[in-house]
């Protein structure tokens, strides 16, 4: 099986309206991800953490706060491309706001040292 990284991708002002949610909102927000992931069974290696404060690295050192939206990131392993994506096209994720979007990347195996 191929391995697949899934980035979760909210503006900014989406992430901060989630801060101001219940706990009851926010329970359920995370029931749908537990369903999903119960879904994914063993494909899912990795649920993943939410990510914040990204930051941009140059080759000339130049560093700043990156301008992605990246807001958290999971790990699937499946047969192809088009198996991970049908793994996702019913993602809490994409229900959370209409602004929302999943990027997804296969992974290569490192070369020998």
């Amino acid at each position: 099986m191929k391995k697949f990284m899934v980035l979760y991708h909210a503006p900014a002002a989406v992430v901060q309206q989630t801060l101001l949610h219940n706990r009851d909102d926010t329970e359920k927000g995370m029931r749908a991800w537990v369903l999903w992931a119960q879904r994914c069974g063993d494909k899912l290696v990795d649920l993943g953490w939410p990510l914040v404060n990204g930051q941009e690295i140059t080759p000339g050192g130049e560093q700043k706060k990156s301008a992605k939206d990246v807001t958290g990131y999971s790990i699937l392993q499946a047969e192809n491309m088009e198996d991970a994506k049908a793994l996702l096209m019913d993602h809490p994720h994409l229900a959370w706001n209409p602004a929302c979007s999943i990027e997804v990347h296969e992974t290569l195996p490192l070369p020998v040292m």
